[in-house]
């Protein structure tokens, strides 16, 4: 990705611009008064991360689990972000979806965009980790790090260290803006990242903290950063002309996605937009900086992804008026046309030209490529319930769809339609929700997680990854139905290779017994009963505490 390698210093020829309606509301002022702070302020920090020593963190690791982090991290003065978190990412039925760090998520948001430098705070074997994300992107980016031990967590030179590293990072020549990140520890133990300064030779300094017992998911971890960026650009807009996009304003009206996609898709979503007189304005998160200005000077915003809570607080607080859903399928694509063109005060005629332009084609596609067999689904990217009602047009028995994600009132309109063709729609889904419905429903296909994806494959159902070979394709319009169904369809066609491997390897053992032996291992239940709590089998019954719509 050669765009991230621009460290072009910004120059006037790229242009200022005013934008009169991201500035209508006050910006809230959490107290931080250090923008200005110079080395000599370094007391003052130093003792606001020393007030965690009363906050039982000296020797507090991430193997203490996360209600003994969350609650020092109360105690150390994280409350309020923890309550913030709380409140955008609602736990339940189950606390924490079995997914990566959510810290993958938001390092993966800085690391996809231009003139921005990355420092982790937080364990060396999690940041280790973590470095995974640069390398699987293909950032060829430098992750920054600031080690710490006991001493300089407690006594706050940490957050000393922080800040020098910061300092010698805020080139202008190389950065518009550097991210700073606590992970688990630092955030339990109260590292106080609001007092880095806001700026630092012209470089934006952003702090924020995901830590694992706050963040629920990656997905959830993504709009903890888009959301405070586009806070930091909100309060710039307020100040005056910020900079202008690289292709100047658009002439039309825009229309702000929020949600990572296929990048075919805004394209797509640009084409029907069109006839209503609008355009597809930037995919919030965004590529660089400059494009939170233009995200917040639009017309309407889609919430292509439902929850970016944080982002779409901001949007709202700038007037905006965000729209649930995508324009997937033709019942999806109808619906979706429809609500922008009365947020966008469309004539209705114009609507019912862009629906009659549109809707043809897809239901052409959809009819082109139908797909026969049964269905259960689940993933962590949140856009499962919209690949689920795609599905369900293309002719499939969807009988499950569970998402990491949480319900919010962006995705009512998707579990409301679901769920009237019969779909369960399950939302904080856990592994034993998904496998508990792969057994349940008996489907021809299972597509989900690594883990769902190997059980299926035990029990010789076809399966598929939801992440890499689902949700990397195109979904809206008629190239969505087109793509989908082609992988769709050659997966279930290998349930004669299943069983063929099956009937094969048949009689080889599983379990304790799994292999060719010549003496096959005794089995040990006295072992087992040991630790029986923790061997109990997962119930074949779904958990009967969906959500729900």
């Amino acid at each position: 990705m050669t765009d991230q390698l621009d460290h072009r210093p910004t120059t006037a020829d790229d242009g200022e611009v005013v934008y009169d309606g991201a500035a209508d509301a006050p910006m809230a002022n959490d107290g931080d008064t250090a923008g200005g702070m110079g080395c000599g302020a370094s007391a003052l920090a130093a003792e606001g991360a020393a007030g965690q020593k009363g906050a039982g963190v000296d020797g507090l690791g991430c193997h203490a689990g996360k209600d003994a982090l969350r609650a020092a991290a109360k105690s150390a003065g994280k409350t309020e972000i923890l309550e913030q978190y709380e409140k955008d990412y609602p736990l339940g039925p189950h606390d924490q979806p079995q997914s990566m760090c959510p810290a993958f998520g938001s390092l993966r948001v800085g690391l996809r965009m231009r003139r921005t430098a990355t420092v982790l705070s937080g364990s060396a074997c999690c940041v280790y980790g973590l470095t995974f994300t640069s390398h699987f992107y293909g950032a060829r980016r430098t992750v920054g790090y600031v080690p710490f031990n006991s001493e300089t967590l407690v006594t706050g030179k940490l957050f000393e260290d922080i800040r020098e590293a910061v300092f010698k990072l805020a080139d202008p020549e190389k950065y518009d803006t550097v991210i700073v990140t606590n992970l688990c520890v630092p955030t339990a133990s109260g590292v106080p990242l609001r007092l880095l300064p806001k700026e630092i030779n012209g470089v934006r300094i952003v702090g924020i903290d995901v830590p694992g017992f706050g963040v629920p998911t990656h997905a959830e971890a993504k709009d903890v950063l888009a959301g405070a960026m586009l806070a930091y650009a909100r309060e710039e807009v307020t100040q005056g002309p910020v900079q202008a996009p690289r292709d100047g304003k658009a002439k039309r009206p825009t229309v702000t996605l929020v949600g990572e996609m296929f990048p075919a898709d805004p394209v797509g979503i640009g084409m029907m937009l069109e006839p209503l007189g609008l355009t597809a304005g930037p995919v919030v998160p965004t590529r660089e900086w400059r494009e939170l200005y233009s995200a917040l000077d639009c017309a309407a915003v889609a919430a292509i992804h439902p929850f970016y809570t944080a982002s779409f607080r901001e949007f709202e607080a700038a007037g905006r008026t965000i729209i649930g859903s995508a324009p997937v399928g033709r019942d999806g694509t109808a619906e979706w046309l429809e609500a922008i063109g009365e947020a966008c005060g469309v004539a209705r005629k114009k609507v019912h030209k862009a629906k009659d332009a549109i809707l043809p084609a897809i239901s052409g596609a959809l009819a082109a490529m139908p797909i026969k067999g049964r269905i259960t689904m689940s993933g962590y990217e949140g856009s499962e319930l919209l690949v689920a009602r795609l599905l369900v047009e293309s002719g499939a028995d969807v009988r499950y769809v569970g998402t990491a994600c949480p319900k919010t009132r962006f995705s009512e309109a998707d579990c409301d339609w679901l769920t009237s063709k019969g779909v369960t729609v399950q939302y904080r889904a856990s592994l034993e929700n998904d496998l508990a419905a792969m057994e349940a429903f008996e489907p021809d296909l299972a597509i989900g997680t690594t883990p769902v994806v190997q059980k299926a494959k035990e029990r010789s159902i076809p399966a598929l990854y939801f992440t890499n070979l689902i949700s990397a394709r195109p979904l809206m319009g008629p190239a969505g139905a087109g793509s989908l169904a082609q992988v769709i369809n050659a997966a279930l066609a290998n349930k004669a290779r299943f069983d063929t491997m099956t009937e094969f390897f048949e009689g080889v053992g599983s379990g304790h017994a799994a292999g060719v032996w010549e003496d096959v291992p005794e089995d040990r239940p006295s072992f087992k009963k040991k630790y029986a709590a923790r061997l109990k089998a997962p119930t074949k019954k779904i958990v009967e505490d969906s959500t729900g719509c």
